[in-house]
């Protein structure tokens, strides 16, 4: 693959493997990610990576993941803290771009790094919003009649899929697959019929709600709340886009927004066809 000289030796770019885990996981959390061991385990046996090599040592990671023919989620794009300024980020990024070309691409940046993808014609396509916290002593919301809210079972996987793919425009039954086989997920049901489902499982420094995706926001609010109260106390997370109104209903529950991202795009982006939509994401790279 691509390389490029340092001040240190040449850099070069390999495919990023299951035996880097390890050093994956040392590399975020020099960058301050809370990701686990486990975390990265989950992202790499979905998609695709690449790692930055200096003098045998792993000093940067990129990885993307395939939906379909046509679309490629990107993310987990580190450089370690002393390689900064060096064209690593550079060099993984146009690594990044010709492992998915003929694919439209989707990210998510932090400000840092929304200088570097406008340079490659990504755009401003949304806001996400982080929030995180002691998750609120708040009790589940009240049912309405007609209306049930039950454990998902591996027979649910086909119906979930369908409503995640109507609120993404994204095939994602892998993914799912594999967060259920990791946590657990619960459907809201109104008269037989799904209206929703929300996946509740470990990563990093506790719990993630996500994705959601529902019919209406009555329906996400619902499956939030059942996850929130069903960890009183503990660390929880929730990634919700921001035209969705639901940062002001957590915050408003006491799970404060701590950070927010930049969604970019490059080419046509996926096309939701609904009714469904997505009220939470899955993590920041896998959207």
């Amino acid at each position: 693959m691509s390389a490029v000289p340092s001040t240190a030796g040449e850099i070069h770019l390999r495919a990023l493997r299951p035996d880097d885990l390890d050093a994956c996981h040392s590399l975020s959390a020099a960058v301050g990610w809370a990701h686990r061991r486990e975390d990265w385990t989950l992202v790499l046996g979905l998609g695709q990576g690449l790692a930055a090599i200096a003098e045998g040592e792993l000093v940067g990671t990129a990885m993307w993941w395939a939906f379909g023919s046509g679309h490629a989620s990107l993310g987990s794009i580190i450089v370690a803290p002393g390689r900064q300024g060096a064209g690593i980020g550079k060099l993984l990024m146009q690594g990044l771009i010709e492992a998915t070309r003929g694919r439209s691409r989707g990210l998510i940046a932090t400000e840092e790094g929304r200088p570097l993808y406008a340079k490659y014609g990504f755009v401003p396509a949304g806001t996400v919003l982080q929030h995180q916290g002691s998750a609120p002593a708040i009790a589940a919301l009240p049912l309405d009649p007609g209306e049930t809210l039950r454990l998902a079972t591996e027979a649910d996987l086909p119906v979930l899929a369908g409503l995640d793919e109507a609120a993404t425009g994204l095939p994602r039954a892998p993914v799912l697959a594999a967060l259920l086989d990791r946590g657990e997920a619960h459907v809201l049901e109104r008269d037989g019929v799904v209206a929703g489902f929300a996946v509740l499982r470990r990563h990093g420094l506790g719990w993630l709600i996500g994705p959601v995706a529902a019919i209406d926001d009555r329906a996400a609010r619902c499956l939030i709340a059942h996850g929130l109260a069903a960890r009183p106390g503990e660390f929880i997370r929730v990634d919700v886009p921001a035209p969705t109104g639901l940062g002001g209903w957590l915050g408003e529950r006491g799970l404060p927004q701590v950070a927010s991202g930049l969604v970019m795009a490059h080419g046509q982006p996926p096309i939701a066809r609904g009714p469904a939509r997505l009220f939470a994401l899955v993590n920041q790279a896998l959207g």
